[in-house]
């Protein structure tokens, strides 16, 4: 059927769609955000990181050293990105009531971390917040390093006085196998 005008695939005009929403998105967030000096600056869509999936850290690094807070605009969502250790002191000791996990995230995690601290709010996190706060306790974190260090400084000492004994030469590599191995 000849219209005169020329046929586009459907992959086409989802691509286009997605695009109109970005810029309709990120001009809506810019225009709403002129009055609200409240709100961290837009520093771009989910579609940037789509678009940047390949150096995703770089990204976000370039964005950490334009803005120290920025928010991503996703459709749904509310994301706020910081390397501020002000608004990170805020968000997890000033005011930690007002920055729960939400129900959004139970739903995704609580199928492996069932409910424990890493799901809970409330009264139910300050309850295991209570209970693991022991086992991190300065004392505990001393015991335990303490017997680690013991332990593996024994061990090497026993490969060092071998090595010497028997006049053979050591390569003192510092990596990670080096030190599993003790």
């Amino acid at each position: 059927m000849a219209t005169g005008m020329p046929e586009c695939s459907p992959a086409l005009l989802v691509a286009a769609g997605l695009a109109v929403l970005a810029i309709c998105s990120y001009l809506a967030a810019i225009v709403v955000g002129r009055g609200a000096a409240r709100y961290p600056p837009v520093a771009g869509t989910v579609f940037h990181q789509v678009y940047h999936l390949r150096r995703l850290h770089d990204y976000y690094t370039d964005l950490f050293r334009e803005h120290a807070t920025f928010r991503l605009l996703a459709p749904g969502r509310r994301q706020i990105y910081t390397s501020d250790t002000a608004v990170v002191e805020y968000i997890l000791r000033t005011n930690f009531a007002n920055y729960g996990k939400g129900a959004s995230n139970y739903d995704k995690t609580s199928d492996l971390f069932g409910d424990g601290i890493f799901t809970a709010d409330g009264d139910k996190w300050r309850q295991h917040r209570k209970i693991a706060s022991y086992d991190f306790s300065a004392r505990a974190l001393r015991d335990f390093s303490g017997g680690v260090f013991n332990r593996d400084a024994a061990k090497l000492a026993h490969i060092v006085s071998g090595n010497a004994a028997a006049k053979q030469p050591m390569d003192f590599q510092v990596n990670h196998r080096a030190s599993s191995d003790l």
